[in-house]
């Protein structure tokens, strides 16, 4: 999760002066959005492998590299960055909130000597901030969703969307503004589980290279924990992702939904395309995992830097 932001000069009180709380929101937001630039085709790939024999089909791809080369050959190169304006605009909702929260509640709860929450404490903050940023990010990622799911479809069943805002509008008027926020619990349940498990285990993992002795607090050290930390994410987290990637997607079939609700789908692709589909997308999710939040923690590092040298300084 993030850190707070880096301390200016001292204020009139002694304390570190830090940047606005508007400003670690927006920077939270932006560094997100940043980052999705780079991993937006991995997320494509991740919620098709999700999709793909849905419904007892035939599997439309055996594997993710299988699935990227499909979409570049039927698509083209553009095609793979279907559904980018969703995903921008989920990172400026979800991470906005996500990591503004945390950080407020992190400096908050930081004792008056500058002692940081404990360990139990943080991953409270970080479950919190999640669940909250997935609601508020849920429906650009119904958009995202749709979006990136569209070109697996026969042209006759496309929805066509041709950017976030026109599926904003269009899912808003033709189904009811509730359906912005279908699949709310699964997303708000993920959330939870993956700032749970990614407190945990890049927090255990940091300090496992730390202590070979190969490693120094660095970018290097950095992005092997978040790997490692993607590892277990990615594996505790699927099963719930999966339930929201189907539940968004849905279509209403003669006036009833396709899954009554996350246990629904998860019961559906054990009895139909075997336990293990429960992890489908695997790769593509874990290969964006780690570099996301890399790349996130890259970008908003640099931006606090950039805030502090030109507004803190002196």
């Amino acid at each position: 999760m993030a850190a707070t932001a880096s301390a200016g000069a001292g204020g009139i009180d002694g304390k570190p002066r830090t940047s606005p709380k508007s400003v670690k929101f927006l920077f939270g937001g932006l560094a997100g959005m940043g980052a999705t630039v780079f991993v937006q085709p991995l997320d494509l790939v991740k919620n098709r492998m999700q999709l793909s024999g849905e419904g007892a089909k035939t599997r439309e791809y055996k594997t993710s590299f299988h699935a990227l080369t499909s979409i570049l050959k039927a698509e083209g190169l553009r095609g793979i960055y279907t559904g980018l304006s969703a995903g921008l605009l989920r990172q400026a909702t979800y991470t906005t909130t996500r990591l503004g929260i945390y950080t407020v509640l992190f400096e908050r709860l930081t004792g008056a000597d500058g002692t940081p929450p404990g360990f139990l404490l943080k991953a409270v903050i970080g479950m919190t901030a999640g669940a909250t940023g997935a609601f508020v990010g849920t429906p650009a990622e119904v958009a995202l969703i749709r979006m990136t799911a569209d070109g697996r479809l026969p042209a006759d069943q496309r929805r066509g969307y041709k950017n976030v805002f026109n599926a904003l509008i269009r899912i808003t008027r033709e189904e009811g503004v509730l359906t912005l926020w279908r699949g709310c619990i699964p997303t708000m349940a993920r959330a939870v589980v993956v700032n749970a498990a990614q407190l945990a285990s890049y927090s255990q993992s940091k300090q496992f290279l730390l202590d070979s002795g190969y490693f120094s607090d660095n970018i290097l050290c950095h992005f092997c924990a978040s790997m490692i930390s993607g590892l277990v994410t990615t594996a505790a987290s699927m099963p719930v992702d999966i339930a929201k990637t189907r539940i968004q997607n849905m279509r209403m079939i003669d006036g009833k939904p396709e899954y009554k609700n996350g246990l629904d789908v998860l019961f559906k692709v054990v009895r139909y395309e075997g336990f293990f589909s429960l992890w489908k997308g695997f790769t593509p999710y874990y290969a964006r995992l780690g570099p996301h939040t890399v790349l996130t923690f890259i970008f908003l590092e640099q931006m606090n830097k950039a805030y502090k040298r030109l507004f803190l300084s002196g």
